[in-house]
């Protein structure tokens, strides 16, 4: 079972592929993406990271909650299911 990690507060430059090599110290990265505008292409300053197991997204949250990315304290944690719009 894949475990879904939100990771906010990003540098506008931050990579897909620096968030995958950040997480890949605590275990296998199932996925990694920073969600960008689409009209402008541009980063939101926030993405997600999908571990493949829950211990490695847990340890990965406590570790890197907090830490610097990009001269950034980035926030890291559980991500929340995504609302329903109506």
């Amino acid at each position: 079972m894949t475990s879904n990690i939100y990771v906010g507060s990003l540098s506008y430059q931050t990579t897909e592929d620096e968030l995958r090599q950040l997480f890949e110290q605590f275990g296998e990265v199932s996925s990694a993406k920073v969600i960008t505008d689409r009209d402008t292409g541009r980063s939101k300053g926030f993405g997600f990271v999908e571990m493949a197991t829950q211990e490695a997204a847990e340890e990965a949250i406590k570790q890197l909650n907090g830490t610097d990315l990009g001269g950034r304290n980035i926030v890291v944690n559980q991500a929340r299911p995504k609302k329903k719009r109506f």
